[in-house]
């Protein structure tokens, strides 16, 4: 471990200024406006791959923004590992709520915030100099390649189809993965479950023009009112989701392994704090872990329609809006529950309004296994950078791309993440406390030095 914190100490500045680089770049996946930004920061992570080592390394197209791929090549008899990231960013509004320009990093309290700095551009770039670190030392006795995609955060498209088209170039015995979270800096832990997801928006329309509450309020029926009225009626008194069938193949977590995560420490008050509610709410008879775990959810993500400016206008509107998600857990299918979720909002929905439901998309569940090399080797990299073993969790995020690889390569993954709940990914002021770089990187040299 010495001998990696002096190559960190040695070359902080390089290492700061390389990560600084990536940060500033706005790669938004979901803005069409910054697609030079995309093919920019893909360029860049070409660059800093063969400086790092790589043999190579070359931008690839998708039908979306373009992936970045680079290998290192030492010896085909050896193990190889497929290090998968994303490059692309959530927007970063509400821009009022940053504290500093969410494109510009800056050090504060130890801790880098701006957008990426966790997800998944700060993770992505832990991969990035613990390969460069293990081969400058001599112990990186596998082969490596790197898969950086841009469009994870708006679902990955076109990747499944690029895997599909390039599974002799993806060639690999396993995949690892750093863009998940652990329970704590005290509890470390590696991720080994993650649930899939749903996702839909949904128009509902009535009068054919805004009307004049005035004039019609009463007589016609106000499309938000419906739209409240519908989602509302979703999740019933015991926090159980009522779309018919939902639950049908629900996977029920063995007792075992639920006394497994009771036993995982968790502050209940903490909790609260850190996300500033009184009390928490969800399905009746499951504990917070569980609930955020291995239970599926249903939640509206934003929700919209009629006059929203500065001061008042007593219109009925024609139209309101909304944007849904499920996660989903082991076994449930998210093409048969989006099928489900169409025809039961359809079919309740009243005569006074017609509604559409849009499917956006949508991803698989996925466990990995504990006792596979791959997974014991990351167990050991923690325990050197932690000073203890890390805990076997499931996580309630999801990504997409994952149950992608186990399906197309037949490759497992293994889900090595550094992040923390306060990190705000996806939320203003996202973060990275700057010890968790250091702990990130001589986590995955150890790994690597265990792949032999």
């Amino acid at each position: 471990m010495q001998e990696t914190l002096d190559y960190i100490n040695k070359n902080r500045e390089r290492f700061r200024d390389e990560l600084y680089s990536l940060l500033r770049i706005p790669s938004i996946s979901a803005k069409p406006e910054h697609k030079d930004d995309m093919y920019a920061c893909a360029r860049l992570w070409c660059k800093l791959l063969l400086d790092a080592g790589a043999d190579r390394a070359e931008l690839m197209e998708t039908g979306y923004n373009p992936v970045v791929y680079a290998e290192k090549i030492q010896n085909p008899e050896w193990p190889t590992i497929l290090v998968y990231g994303h490059y692309d960013v959530m927007p970063a509004e509400p821009l009022e709520l940053w504290k500093s320009n969410p494109f510009e990093p800056e050090v504060r309290d130890e801790h880098l915030w701006g957008r990426g700095t966790d997800d998944d551009k700060g993770q992505s770039f832990i991969q990035l100099k613990a390969f460069e670190i293990a081969l400058q030392r001599g112990i990186l006795h596998c082969n490596v390649k790197f898969l950086l995609e841009g469009g994870e955060e708006v679902g990955s498209p076109g990747l499944e189809e690029f895997c599909r088209n390039h599974t002799e170039l993806l060639k690999a015995d396993v995949i690892l993965v750093s863009d998940t979270s652990m329970i704590g800096r005290e509890h470390p832990s590696l991720t080994t479950g993650l649930r899939g997801l749903a996702y839909w928006e949904i128009e509902v329309t009535g009068p054919s023009r805004d009307l004049h509450s005035g004039h019609f309020g009463g007589a016609v029926a106000n499309p938000i009112n419906v739209l409240c009225r519908l989602l509302a009626g979703i999740i019933d008194a015991d926090g159980r989701i009522t779309i018919p069938h939902f639950y049908d193949d629900v996977e029920e977590v063995s007792p075992k392994e639920r006394a497994m995560m009771a036993a995982v420490p968790h502050d209940e008050a903490a909790y609260c704090r850190a996300i500033g509610v009184k009390a928490l709410a969800g399905e009746k008879g499951y504990s917070t872990l569980e609930r955020t775990a291995i239970r599926p959810t249903f939640d509206i993500c934003g929700i919209w329609g009629g006059y929203t400016g500065e001061g008042s206008k007593t219109v009925l509107p024609s139209k309101a809006y909304a944007k849904v998600s499920c996660r989903l857990v082991p076994h449930q299918d998210y093409h048969r529950i989006t099928q489900q979720f169409i025809d039961y909002f359809t079919a309740i929905a009243p005569d006074t309004v017609s509604v559409k439901v849009t499917p956006m998309h949508g991803s698989e569940s996925y466990v990995c296994p504990i006792d596979i090399p791959a997974y014991q080797a990351a167990e050991a990299g923690f325990t050197l950078a932690f000073g203890q073993p890390p805990l076997a969790v499931r996580r309630g995020g999801s990504i997409g791309v994952i149950p992608i690889f186990e399906r197309v390569l037949g490759l497992k993954s293994v889900l090595m993440g550094f992040g923390l709940e306060s990190n705000a990914i996806h939320s203003p002021n996202e973060n990275f406390p700057l010890e968790m770089y250091e702990k990130g990187i001589i986590a995955v040299v150890e790994f690597y030095n265990r792949m032999r």
